[in-house]
């Protein structure tokens, strides 16, 4: 797999960034602030991260994505892998990821890959959404925030 930067003339790959992300209005706030890598397989875009700076020295990880047929076989895990050592590089001293109340293998994953649970933001799917979103049989109402010390 190889992982690089989306060029500014390419459209981003919003087929996979829904995925992730509902909200088309949300997602385009973050791309025109962040930066999004393109995961490949055999030419094929598989897998998208985004990373967006949010305070000094801190970044963080939003919507990162597999496609359907390729997860469970590490790539997520790799990509993650890539936007710490991004994050790294650039002299970033913290990494943060969100993800829903609901979303437990992306729990599952982040902690693998050594974040931490730092807090919750009660509501906070409630407040920035229109649509109710359900994943696992749980309505995902709130956002758990976990974070990795880079330096």
């Amino acid at each position: 797999m190889d992982i690089r930067l989306l060029h500014p003339s390419e459209t981003p790959p919003y087929e996979l960034l829904l995925l992730a992300d509902p909200s088309r209005r949300i997602i385009d706030e973050y791309l025109e602030r962040g930066e999004c890598f393109l995961a490949e397989e055999n030419s094929m875009i598989i897998g998208v991260y985004v990373l967006l700076p949010t305070r000094p020295e801190t970044i963080e990880l939003v919507n990162i994505t597999v496609v359907e047929t390729y997860q469970g076989k590490g790539f997520g895990k790799k990509m993650i892998f890539h936007a710490i050592e991004q994050a790294r590089s650039k002299a970033y001293k913290t990494i943060e990821v969100g993800t829903g109340n609901s979303s437990l293998p992306q729990l599952a994953l982040y902690q693998k890959c050594g974040f931490r649970m730092t807090g919750v933001d009660s509501g906070f799917f409630i407040r920035h959404y229109e649509e109710e979103i359900w994943e696992n049989g749980i309505q995902c109402r709130d956002m758990v925030r976990l974070e990795m010390d880079l330096s």
